[in-house]
């Protein structure tokens, strides 16, 4: 038995992630508050995921960390330091609770039927993530469907990369029953070594589905009030476009869809790039003619 969450923690961290966790462009007032929301996020993940813990120890963990978070328990630091900062700021510990109830989800629930309870998950996985960042930066309530839209579509590509390895060491399965019916599959052909036609077809069909969101969510870092983190946003939307774009044409069985660190920089440059070409000219001085 585990005496704390953290004990679970695989030592994955923020550079390990697909998409950039509170990267330099993030002003630096605001770091702290979001790498306490990752590191409480990422030890409930770690638990959830856990290949030695059983269902029931992994749901004491959770809980612990909710207790952590409400202040009724100190044992876990990760929900000591999140509660600091959220007291700091006024915030609330809602998203977080709402990721916690993501990761029970996952502790007991393998399967999902349809595209609309896949994203059902997104609203307690994924959702959350991009409304805390908003809050801490003082961002407007309105650009949460943007959010939501973009976040459900980064959740949805992460499934869609690791499909196969979520089935193998997880026995988890979030690509659709209904999808993998329609297209003649069911759940057995993700432990292949690489993806029948039929299959191939399933995750081409669902890559597209994904960038349907991406296409609700194009407006949305140039709604964002500060400019720092419409960069970044920004940046995990050209980011996000270049996976899906991937996964409409690869075998995530057998072939690499993660980008390679020199692909993701090539990204990051154009992004920053386009926004130069496109900031306000100043005006030329006046001429000032001698008299």
């Amino acid at each position: 038995m585990m005496d704390t969450a953290s004990s679970a923690r695989t030592g994955k961290g923020a550079g390990d992630e697909n998409f950039p966790v509170a990267s330099w462009l993030i002003a630096p007032q605001h770091r702290p508050a979001i790498f306490a929301f990752y590191d409480f996020v990422r030890t409930a993940d770690d638990v959830a995921d856990h290949a030695m813990l059983a269902p029931s120890e992994k749901l004491r963990l959770l809980d612990q960390l909710e207790a952590g978070l409400a202040g009724r328990d100190d044992r876990e630091a990760v929900a000591v330091a999140l509660r600091s900062v959220l007291r700091e700021r006024g915030l609330g510990p809602q998203h977080a609770i709402d990721l916690l109830n993501a990761f029970r989800l996952d502790v007991h629930k393998l399967r999902y039927e349809t595209w609309e309870e896949l994203i059902d998950y997104c609203r307690l996985s994924a959702m959350p993530v991009g409304r805390y960042v908003l809050d801490v930066h003082g961002e407007s309530q309105a650009l949460w469907p943007a959010n939501d839209a973009l976040c459900a579509a980064l959740q949805i590509i992460n499934h869609l990369q690791d499909c196969g390895k979520d089935y193998r060491a997880l026995d988890r399965v979030y690509v659709p029953g209904e999808a993998m019916a329609e297209a003649g599959v069911d759940v057995a052909a993700l432990g292949a070594d690489r993806a029948s036609p039929a299959l191939r077809l399933c995750l081409h069909g669902l890559a597209r589905r994904t960038g349907t969101l991406l296409e609700e969510a194009r407006g949305f870092s140039a709604d964002i009030q500060n400019r720092r983190l419409s960069l970044e946003v920004a940046i995990i939307h050209r980011l996000a476009d270049r996976l899906v774009h991937r996964l409409e044409r690869r075998d995530p069985l057998s072939e690499r869809v993660h980008l390679g660190k020199a692909h993701a920089l090539g990204v990051v440059i154009g992004v920053l790039a386009g926004r130069w070409r496109r900031r306000p000219k100043r005006p030329a001085p006046a001429l000032r003619v001698p008299t």
